[in-house]
């Protein structure tokens, strides 16, 4: 009798370690840890924190109702490049991918080279690149210019996800769909990329977080988004701290809202 509750204890005890609740207290304790560990050291140099002027760079409220403040019009920003992006980035991705895994040797060659030269260089070279000198042949605005630069980039990333998850599909499941009378086209749409997606959907995710941040690097070439608002704001009301932290908190609701998402589309893929 006292083995059986023993072992139910330690079962109740593994449930709560494996359940988001314990996640959650983790990052709060972190949360915790983290403010009070910027707060001794801000102390120590005589910082006066000024949190109460925060919430009027978020938002106002005027006669006509709700205004939204820089902070907020930098994350729309933020976010519609974020978008645009990854869509893009996962369709280049997708492309290379299929071009890698091709009997094309000419599609093989300019995969790998286009992967070769986005991996293997910075970001910022390649941002600037595209905006100084590619901009002005192609006509390209700074918002555009920012996410063709993500874009490619976080391509290449995702190209090399999509495939390792296309090999990873059995080889018989090509058999079974060649046996079939599928063709090539259809063998992919129909029994290999909805196997691949299931098992590529962590690091996808992971890989779209990377993304939002960094199109923080935007900010490099004044497209307003929500860094170089942030940016703007410190420079004129010298709160750097409380700037940054308000900054860093915002990103990390998108990112950690994003984790949520895709672990419970992953949960629902594992049930269907």
């Amino acid at each position: 009798m006292h083995s059986l509750s023993s072992e139910k204890k330690r079962g109740n005890r593994l449930r709560f370690y494996r359940s988001p609740l314990f996640d959650i207290a983790q990052f709060l304790l972190l949360i915790v840890l983290i403010f009070w560990f910027f707060n001794r050291s801000v102390q120590e140099l005589g910082y006066h924190w000024q949190w109460y002027q925060v919430p009027r760079y978020l938002y106002v409220w005027e006669e006509t109702g709700f205004v939204a403040g820089p902070l907020l019009l930098g994350l729309g920003v933020t976010l519609k490049i974020s978008a645009i992006s990854l869509l893009l980035a996962f369709a280049i991705g997708m492309v290379t991918a299929l071009l890698r895994l091709s009997n094309s040797m000419p599609g093989r060659v300019l995969a790998r080279v286009y992967l070769e030269v986005s991996r293997n260089t910075p970001l910022l070279i390649q941002l600037f690149f595209i905006y100084f000198v590619m901009g002005p042949i192609l006509d390209l605005d700074r918002f555009w210019a920012a996410v063709l630069s993500l874009s490619l980039f976080e391509g290449a990333y995702a190209s090399e996800i999509f495939r390792s998850g296309i090999v990873s599909v059995e080889k018989g499941q090509w058999e079974a769909s060649h046996s079939l009378g599928l063709s090539s086209k259809h063998a992919y749409r129909f029994v290999i990329l909805p196997q691949a997606v299931r098992r590529i959907l962590p690091p996808l995710a992971s890989q779209a977080i990377s993304l939002i941040k960094d199109s923080a690097l935007v900010s490099t070439i004044a497209v307003y988004d929500l860094t170089m608002e942030a940016q703007a704001l410190i420079s004129e009301t010298f709160l750097t701290f409380e700037l940054w932290f308000t900054v860093a908190l915002m990103y990390l609701v998108i990112t950690v809202s994003l984790s949520f998402l895709v672990s419970y589309l992953e949960k629902r893929m594992a049930v269907v």
